[in-house]
């Protein structure tokens, strides 16, 4: 068994981060649809612009919203404006294909990867 990219949101910018939230990263539904997250799933996000890699949960976002929510003690590290990456990884011994996708500056799906 490995651990295998399955889902992976590129290029998202972060819209708010909210320290006063207990924890998680929240994500616009339409996003989490086309890479197929779930909510309470666990993702790694690394910030573009610090290096910064950090492990948190998915909380569904208003869809349509372009919402990507730093939320809690991650929100020390990963700031508003930021370009980050999203990806949540499936435990399997069979190869996976990842939905991977590019968003623009608003975090509007663009195309897939």
């Amino acid at each position: 068994m490995r651990w295998i990219l399955r889902s992976k949101i590129h290029n998202a910018y972060v819209t708010e981060a909210n320290l006063e939230y207990v924890g998680s990263i929240t994500i616009d539904e339409n996003l989490m649809d086309r890479v197929g997250l779930l909510p309470g799933e666990k993702v790694l996000v690394v910030c573009n612009n610090t290096g910064v890699r950090l492990e948190t949960y998915v909380i569904t976002g208003e869809k349509g919203s372009g919402v990507i929510c730093m939320n809690g003690a991650a929100a020390h590290l990963v700031k508003k404006n930021d370009q980050i990456i999203i990806m949540g990884f499936e435990l399997s011994d069979k190869p996976i294909e990842a939905r991977i996708i590019l968003v623009d500056r608003e975090n509007r799906f663009a195309r897939y990867l």
